[in-house]
C-alpha cells in the first residue's frame, strides 16, 4: 500500500530509496507539515510514483523544493549470521563494525535496520560483497522483508 507524501525535487525519481529520519527544524510553522510529516522515523522507503502534474512547493529543508510522490515501505538489504538464516526466518544483524571501508559496511549496518530488532528474511541473496570479514563473522546477505504500514 502506497502513502502520498513530499519529498525533495532532487529526491523525486521512481525507485528512489530513503530513509525517513522525522521532523527537521526548519519544518516548524510550514504549511505543509502534515504531507511531509506522514512516515514513519527510522524506515526505509522506496518511491513508486512521482505526481507529473503536481507543483513544486518551497521548503525551508530542501534546496528547489519538495514534490509529491507515492512511497512504500522498502525491504532491506543486510548481511547476518549465517547459522539459521533461510527465507521465511526471522533474523538480526551481527553488530556494530568499525571497518568502515569493508564493501560488506552498507550492509552490516544498513540504514533503515536497528541491531536490536528482528527482521523476517524474505529471500537469501547470497555471498556479502567482502573476500573476507575482519571481526570472523560467518555472514550470508538477505533482503528483509518490507515493514508492514
Amino acid at each position: 500500500m502506497s502513502t502520498v507524501t513530499l519529498v525533495g525535487t532532487r529526491l523525486a525519481e521512481v525507485g528512489e530509496e530513503f530513509v525517513y529520519h522525522g521532523e527537521a527544524s526548519g519544518c516548524a510553522g510550514c504549511p505543509y507539515r502534515t504531507q511531509c510529516l506522514n512516515l514513519t522515523p527510522g524506515r526505509r522507503y522506496r518511491i513508486s510514483d512521482v505526481r507529473e502534474n503536481g507543483q513544486t512547493l518551497d521548503c525551508a529543508v530542501h534546496e528547489g523544493g519538495v514534490r509529491a510522490v507515492e512511497v512504500e515501505a522498502a525491504p532491506i538489504r543486510a548481511n547476518v549470521p549465517t547459522k539459521g538464516a533461510f527465507a521465511g526466518s526471522k533474523a538480526s544483524l551481527a553488530g556494530p563494525c568499525p571497518h568502515t571501508e569493508c564493501p560488506s559496511h552498507p550492509y552490516c549496518e544498513p540504514a533503515g535496520a536497528e541491531f536490536d530488532s528482528e527482521y523476517r528474511i524474505e529471500t537469501i541473496v547470497g555471498d556479502p560483497p567482502h573476500d573476507y570479514c575482519m571481526l570472523d563473522r560467518d555472514l550470508t546477505m538477505v533482503e528483509f522483508e518490507a515493514p508492514e504500514e
